[in-house]
Order: structure tokens, then sequence, then C-alpha cells
């Protein structure tokens, strides 16, 4: 694919994806004539106005993500941001307009959602945001729904875009190939397996989390700050949803998680979280030929990723 198309490619899968969520919106029944895209990356986001619903439609998949499965996924955001609206946690709720279900339409799965005016002036606070992970992982402690362990990890997508790396030295230099590839064997069986994981790290607890740096996640309401995009629920240690963030978020978790009586974060563990959020980061890089901005936006964490332990100090 040229540079010229791809680059036009985002471009027109907004426009599909527009397309289908203000035709599912009206088959439900919405009346929708001025629909806005308020977000476009790897899910394009549409008010339905005049509606007060927002359609949230993922456009890009990890290669070996079905529909079918992206539904199941979706099914859980609902499931779980559901039952932390009805307990007061701050979240984006789903519309109750339509039915609490993904929407299948022109090759698209989508999810509704309840439109709320956005305090553009306000600007985020990540360490805040990150001590008050730790009250959402509070909140999450008895949510009941079945949840995968480490699921938000994607293993497959990373051994699929290491792979597609491969092909891809002006992605990613084969010298950083090298080690990224080495860490994965490392790491890939304590993603897999729970029972590996419990193994290495005997003693954590493993409980429902955000699965996607709820810190980056949080949306700036006018009523408010309110937790969002839990598409990667998951099952794991709360280390997972601060990887990556830095010492000073870090430090806030704690300060929070003292203030619960709930554990710090262990070291270890997120050495561990660390080092897979990082060849996550790094397999997105092979998105880059459908969307090129993923290479300005990985490039960075590369940048830190060459700094840091191999495989974060696990053991090989």
């Amino acid at each position: 694919m040229s540079d010229s198309i791809s680059r036009t490619e985002p471009t027109r899968r907004a426009a599909a994806a527009l397309d289908a969520a203000v035709g599912a919106g009206r088959d439900l029944g919405l009346t929708v004539t001025d629909a806005t895209v308020l977000h476009d990356v790897f899910s394009v986001v549409v008010h339905l106005a005049p509606a007060p619903v927002v359609a949230r439609i993922p456009t890009f998949l990890p290669p070996d993500e079905t529909l079918d499965a992206l539904a199941e996924r979706q099914r859980s955001e609902l499931d779980v941001t559901r039952w932390l609206d009805a307990r007061g946690v701050p979240v984006l709720p789903p519309s109750p307009l339509v039915p609490c279900e993904p929407v299948r339409r022109d090759g698209f799965s989508m999810t509704f959602w309840q439109f709320v005016d956005q305090d553009h002036g306000a600007e985020p606070d990540y360490e805040a945001r990150s001590e008050r992970t730790a009250d959402l992982h509070a909140a999450l402690r008895d949510y009941p729904g079945p949840l995968t362990f480490l699921s938000a990890a994607q293993p497959g997508f990373v051994t699929a875009g290491l792979d597609v790396l491969g092909g891809r030295p002006d992605l990613l230099d084969p010298a950083d190939l090298d080690r990224a590839r080495r860490e994965w064997r490392v790491l890939e069986p304590l993603v897999r397996s729970r029972t590996a994981f419990e193994a290495r790290f005997p003693g954590i607890d493993l409980r429902p989390v955000h699965g996607d740096s709820p810190p980056a996640n949080i949306y700036s309401g006018v009523g408010g700050d309110r937790f969002a995009d839990f598409e990667l629920i998951t099952l794991g240690p709360v280390e997972w949803d601060v990887a990556g963030l830095g010492a000073g978020c870090e430090t806030a978790y704690d300060r929070g998680a003292r203030r619960l009586g709930s554990r710090p974060l262990d070291p270890a563990v997120l050495g561990f979280t660390n080092a897979v959020g990082m060849l996550r980061a790094i397999a997105v890089l092979s998105m880059a030929p459908e969307l090129p901005a993923v290479v300005d936006f990985v490039g960075p964490a590369v940048d830190a990723w060459r700094t840091m332990p191999f495989a974060g100090g696990v053991p090989g």
C-alpha cells in the first residue's frame, strides 16, 4: 500500500463508520440530523445529534480479532460500565435510549453511550488520576462478570505485530526487533497463563482492572471527570493499569491505595507490566501502513524502552 493511499484511508474509514452509526441509530429509533465526529484514531466516536447519544465504532482491529470477538469485548464493557454506574462510580455510562448491546452494521460493531458535554478547558492531571485509579480498583473488586486473565495484553496481537515488523525495517530497527522478540519469549508465557504468572509472582492478587490505562482514559465532563473506555476490561494485577506512566504516577497510585487500605504496587510486577506494555506499544507500529500517525505516537515509547531493563527484570 502506498503512502498516498494509506494516508487517505483513515478519512474513508471514518466516513464509512459515521454512515454506519447514523444508520444504526435511526434503525434504533433515534432522531439523527446533525451527526458529528468527535474523535477518530483507533475508534471513530460520533455524536448522533440531536439525540443525546454517542456511538463508538472501533475501526482498527488487531489482525487476529474477529467482529464476534470484538462484540464479546464490547458486551463486557457495557456490562461493567452499567454495573459501576448503578453503584455511583463516575463513568461514561451506556445510553438508556437503546438496547445495551453491540450493534453490527456495514462491517462494524458499535456501542452507544450517553452524551456528556466535555470540559474543553480541563487540563489532565495524570498523578491525580492515578490516585483515583486506586478508587476504581476498589469499586471493581466485587464486579461479578466473567473476565479472562490479562486479555488486555492482547498476546496474539503482539506476536502477529512482531512478525509483521520483521519485514518492515523502516518501522523498527532490526536490532530493536531482535530484543523485542527475545523479551517476548520471556514474557509471553506469563501473559498467556495465569498459573505461570502466579508461580512467578506468588501472593499477588488478581482482580478486575480497567485494562487500558485508566489515567489516560478519563473523560473531562462539564460535571466532573468520568472513567471511560473499558473495552479491554480484564482480570489482572493492579499494576497493569498504571504501566508505563512513570514514578510520579506510581507514587500517586500508592497514595490512593494506602488511603483505602489496599496493597501498594509491587516493583517486580510493575517491571513485568511495564515491559509487556512496551512490547504491545511496539506491536502497534505494525498498523502504520493503515494508520501512519502511530509512528509519531509510538516513537517516544520505543526510545524509553531502549533504556529499560531487559524484559522488565523478569528472569529468562
